[in-house]
């Protein structure tokens, strides 16, 4: 699930960004790509704890009606929650499908597993 949220980027002796929808979520940087990769995995981190603390994500500011101070400067930040999952540990689960279909994927070569789990991903995220 990938989410996008707008971000204020302070260069104060390295760089540090916050994200104004998000209290308390930040990250640091020595220079300026350090501080995106930092960025994006504290933004990650911090949704998949709201969603496992069983909340809804809030929604994302729009940009430009953000309000920064001289010298700050916005962007939006994107990251894929679900890489900062905490339990990816795969789990066999019975399902049952029609023979017809299951001898179709067989002869195209189409793993219903990656399959199942992409139709789940995008139902999940529909929620």
């Amino acid at each position: 699930m990938i989410k996008v949220y707008p971000a204020l980027i302070h260069n104060e002796n390295g760089y540090w960004i916050e994200f104004p929808d998000l209290e308390g979520c930040q990250a640091v940087g020595d220079s300026f790509e350090e501080l995106m990769g930092e960025a994006s995995e504290a933004l990650g981190l911090y949704l998949v704890a709201i969603l496992e603390d069983g909340k809804d994500l809030p929604e994302a500011s729009d940009l430009a009606k953000l309000n920064p101070k001289k010298g700050v400067e916005t962007t939006y930040i994107c990251t894929d929650v679900d890489k900062y999952r905490r339990d990816t540990r795969a789990v066999k689960k019975m399902l049952s499908i029609p023979a017809w279909l299951a001898k179709e994927a067989e002869e195209k070569n189409i793993s219903l597993s990656k399959v199942l789990q992409e139709a789940l991903k995008q139902k999940v995220s529909m929620l």
